[in-house]
């Protein structure tokens, strides 16, 4: 097949393959993400004051507050209530902490049938297993610079 009518043929398809997909609405998508994912932010917020209010600060200040919305995402996870806010809100429910709740719990709940091994323990880090592995790797290594750098 030569370049040209590939080329041909590649447009083509586009436009055969545009026919049967609906048209995406970005500014309503993007809209949308924005307004779940700063609301979702809101509440991390809203509960910092209070916590601050009621007499905590610094790291526990900030391990409390993502300890309560992990804690929220994985039950609206396991209440099935965040599958449904992921879908009408796009990336902005998965951007912030509880997004992240979301991509462990959800694993782990659709693969118990296959038991608590096989299917909880091994598919719990499919999609975020690789986060927590790089993370802690980075973390490891910037701790190792730090270090030996002596700061």
């Amino acid at each position: 097949m030569t370049g040209r009518s590939r080329e041909n043929y590649n447009r083509n398809y586009i436009a055969y393959v545009n026919t049967f997909a609906p048209p995406t609405k970005h500014f309503k998508t993007c809209g949308r993400a924005f307004l779940v994912g700063g609301f979702i932010c809101c509440i991390g917020q809203f509960l910092r004051y209070m916590l601050e209010l009621a007499g905590l600060s610094g790291d526990v200040l900030a391990g409390t507050v993502s300890v309560i919305l992990i804690f929220f995402g994985t039950l609206l996870t396991g209440l099935g209530v965040y599958d449904r806010i992921g879908r009408n809100a796009g990336a902005g429910s998965i951007v912030p902490i509880t997004g992240f709740a979301n991509s462990v719990a959800s694993p782990a709940i659709e693969f118990k049938t296959e038991g608590y091994v096989y299917g909880t323990a091994a598919k719990m880090f499919v999609v975020a297993g690789p986060i927590i592995v790089f993370g802690v790797g980075a973390g490891a290594a910037v701790g190792l610079i730090y270090w030996l750098l002596g700061l």
